[in-house]
């Protein structure tokens, strides 16, 4: 070994001391000596600290790549009916999610060839793209152009979830950010699922299944090379390529992704060629295609979410409008439909011959007619008939116009209407139409489920597209005589039945010094007719024999009758128990529900139940629980119950008396016009004072249903408008148009009622004698409760009978004079009824 070997190491620390020790003299003397290298120092300290906290600025607040993973996109609510098909949906845009394995494989290559065809090589970022896009940007600098994107799929992804379209460099730049950190959490698969399910691609669709749908009406799964090709241009430019004047702009664009999918080895040549020769084939823009008579029930479900869930994603994770609700509800589309149709006959047949009843809108810009007539959102859905607006008139004639903009000549035009009205009309030739009315009499109906107050059927007026007030539900209106079963209820629970006899006569109170004696009336004027059963009294309608029984079983024990059945609450006078209190239809028919089904109620409703978007039940319309009826095996105990859902809110005997009483309405009462029905029904009619209002209601103990007609400001419909006469025959026409789903199961009686034959007349018991068919027949079979049956008919009572008739004859003269007195001075008896709101 050679003498200097030793030291080597020492001298290698030595020369590295000394070299570092001169690298940084060098340095400071530099530093000293040249103020250059201090200044290029201290500009580069600047830069980078200003572009550390650029960088702080530009992402401090940028949202987490992580909300991806459980990312849940606003979908529209979708409604089913009671058989489980989908009837409407709740959306302000067209949106629908697919998984990744649902794209065809040729749509997702059009979208990459036209979009990013990098996108399974890059890192969220092209940087080559990104470079063309900075020189773009540069020579379109000042001339309010917007430069060309240049972001792959996976920055778009960040753009339209989770920060926004705003045009700016910052954006971009945050862009970039948020897509590296986005290729670092989801796949690249999981990706396209969402650009694909979330791109907007214009006429309100979001998604290539919703675009799919609203340019070609197919599914994704159904498209043709050249419609994937199409889809795949719309990014670009949305509102653009799908509208007939850029036809050739659309064209040139598609056939130019065909070429570059021929490019990318994802097409062949054979294949780009023949969808290049295929026209665009786009169907006309369309609403959703649901069957628009279940307008007025969709609208009310729509209200009832509303209020649960609230309206827009603001309102929550479950909102009607974002939260991809799923609801079945009760709405049976035969029902609905034989409901439309039946109104909207009643009300024109009440309307026959009463002319034009003016427009249902006015527009006063006709410069703009068409947005305005767009605006205005009337629309109809009977025959034929169209919605427009009346361009100019004169003479009988004129043109009209239509929101899709054409225009045509239109005749019948009444000497009132003018330029400017909106107004329904129906073809009669070749371009050429005439004016046809909306009656103006309106109305509502409701058919329920009496034994689970299931609302099958709802219709709130002539069509939901002229308006989306709600007769059946919304409209308070007097119900007339249809309240008079629940005034009888009362008697029967405060020990009358059936065969007590009541006075038809003259009824009148004294109410005070200032008020004096006031009287009451039966329908036409009429003072009465002597005593008579409590069935005839109901099936014949009389007011004086209800008033009697009222008040009799007490004022204050038949508004809680009302209460009980939820028609409404009302002080105790007695005109109440004539109807002068407020209503709704549908209050109605599930007051009469619990009457078809022995006095259990149930609460009325539209929803069965509701989903999210996961398809997790959130809520129940039937709320009830069975413990123990999942267990695995049996434990030995008894088998688990499930409470009753409905509320006994009327004595069962009671309810079905009454029911039994208002068969013989149908019978041979006011409503007779429903017996050729030849079917087991009940019912009660109903006419206001005016008359302003018709009801009727009633039904089987599967279906109970109610209908009222009226002006919307009330006033009075003429003398001939009775409840028999006008309301009657619209259920008429349900029951004919749906008579297999009725079925012939008569009413079932509880457990405790006896049927008795009866005399129909003086409701004695009769021994030895079948009841007839015979509508008017002298013996019947009545209803009682267990010890109330009435003694058998003897000679006595026949001998009675003839005397009391004698006596109603003596009786009605002594009226007849009295009322020739009443006339000669009319101050001294009022009619109390129609004072007080009263009907009959």
């Amino acid at each position: 070994m050679s003498e200097t070997a030793d030291p080597a190491p020492e001298n290698l620390r030595y020369r590295i001391r000394r070299d570092a020790g001169g690298a940084l003299a060098w340095i400071g003397t530099a530093w000293r000596e040249r103020k250059w290298l201090r200044r290029l120092a201290i500009a580069g300290g600047v830069l980078l600290a200003a572009l550390i906290v650029f960088w702080i600025v530009l992402t401090r607040n940028l949202p987490s790549a992580d909300k991806l993973l459980d990312y849940q996109p606003p979908l529209p609510t979708m409604v089913r009916g009671i058989d489980g098909e989908i009837v409407y949906s709740y959306a302000r845009e067209r949106r629908v999610q697919l998984r990744y394995v649902d794209f065809p494989t040729p749509l997702v290559n059009a979208f990459l060839s036209a979009e990013d065809k990098t996108f399974w090589t890059h890192g969220g970022v092209d940087y080559t793209g990104l470079l063309g896009a900075v020189f773009d940007y540069a020579a379109k600098l000042g001339s309010g152009e917007r430069a060309k994107g240049g972001s792959t799929i996976t920055q778009q992804v960040a753009k339209n979830i989770l920060i926004g379209d705003e045009y700016s460099v910052t954006r971009k730049l945050k862009e970039m950010v948020l897509a590296r950190r986005i290729e670092g959490v989801l796949s690249k698969q999981q990706i396209l699922e969402l650009y694909l399910n979330e791109i907007p691609l214009g006429r309100q669709s979001f998604g290539v299944q919703a675009a799919a749908r609203a340019y070609f009406g197919k599914d994704v799964g159904d498209l043709k090379l050249n419609e994937a090709a199409f889809l795949a241009i719309l990014p670009k430019a949305p509102e653009r390529y799908g509208r007939k004047k850029y036809e050739g702009m659309a064209i040139a664009r598609r056939n130019y992704v065909l070429d570059q999918m021929v490019d990318n080895g994802w097409a062949t040549r054979a294949e780009a060629d023949e969808a290049k020769a295929q026209p665009l084939g786009l169907i006309p823009r369309q609403g959703q295609n649901y069957d628009p008579a279940t307008g007025y029930f969709v609208e009310e479900v729509r209200r009832r979410l509303i209020d649960r869930y609230g309206e827009t994603a603001e309102d929550g994770p479950l909102s009607v409008y974002a939260g991809g609700l799923w609801v079945r509800t009760s709405l049976d589309m035969e029902m609905q439909k034989a409901v439309q149709d039946a109104l909207r006959a009643g009300l024109l047949r009440f309307h026959a011959g009463r002319g034009w009843t003016g427009p249902i809108a006015h527009i006063d810009d006709l410069d703009n007619w068409q947005s305005q007539l767009v605006v205005s959102n009337k629309t109809i859905n009977y025959e034929n008939w169209r919605v427009g607006v009346i361009l100019d008139a004169a003479n009988g004639s004129g043109r009209i116009g239509f929101a899709d903009g054409a225009t045509a000549q239109l005749g019948n035009v009444p000497d009132k209407a003018k330029a400017g009205d909106v107004i329904v009309a129906a073809p009669v030739g070749t371009n050429s139409y005439a004016v046809r009315t909306i009656p103006e009499v309106s109305g509502g109906m409701v058919i329920e489920q009496p034994a689970s107050g299931r609302i099958l059927a709802l219709q709130g007026g002539f069509d939901a597209g002229l308006g989306s007030f709600n007769r059946a539900t919304q409209a308070m209106r007097q119900p007339g005589s249809t309240i008079k079963p629940f005034v009888y209820a009362t008697g029967l629970d405060a020990g009358m039945t059936p065969a007590t006899h009541v006075l038809d006569g003259t009824f009148c109170v004294y109410q005070g010094g200032r008020l004096g004696q006031k009287c009451f009336r039966n329908f036409g004027g009429g003072g009465g007719s002597g005593n008579h059963t409590m069935r005839w009294g109901l099936e014949q309608s009389r007011n004086l024999m209800t008033v009697r029984i009222a008040n009799d079983a007490g004022m204050n024990r038949v508004i809680r009758t009302f209460k009980n059945v939820g028609i409404g609450e009302y002080k105790p006078y007695l005109s109440f128990a004539l109807g002068a209190g407020e209503t709704s239809v549908s209050r109605m028919v599930n007051a009469y529900s619990a009457l078809a089904n022995n006095g259990v109620q149930y609460p009325a409703s539209v929803i069965d139940y509701v989903q999210d978007r996961n398809g997790k039940v959130i809520w129940r319309g039937d709320d009830r629980r069975c413990i123990g009826c999942n267990m695995a095996e049996w434990d030995g105990k008894p088998m688990p119950r499930i409470d009753r859902r409905g509320k006994q809110v009327m004595d069962p005997d009671t309810a079905f008396q009454v029911v039994h009483m208002l068969t013989g309405v149908i019978i041979r009462g006011t409503a007779v016009v429903l017996r050729d029905l030849d079917m087991p029904l009940f019912g009660k009619t109903g006419t206001t004072s005016g008359p302003t209002d018709v009801w009727f209601v009633g039904g089987s103990q599967d279906y109970v249903a109610g209908v009222y007609l009226g002006y919307d400001t009330p006033r009075s419909l003429g003398g001939y408008a009775q409840g028999g006469r006008v309301a009657a025959p619209i259920f008429k026409q349900v029951v004919l148009n749906t008579k297999e789903r009725w079925g012939h199961q008569p009413f079932i009686a509880p457990a405790g009622v006896r049927m008795v034959r009866i005399d129909r007349v003086s409701g004695k018991q009769v021994m030895g004698v079948e009841p007839g068919n015979d509508p008017k027949a002298g013996v019947i079979w009545e209803a009682f409760k267990p010890d109330t049956e009435p003694r058998q008919y003897t000679p006595e009572d026949e001998f009675a009978k003839k005397r009391d008739a004698l006596i109603a004859q003596l009786r009605a003269v002594q009226r007849q004079r009295s009322d020739v007195q009443r006339q000669a001075a009319p101050s001294e008896a009022k009619n109390f009824a129609e004072e007080q709101g009263g009907v009959y």
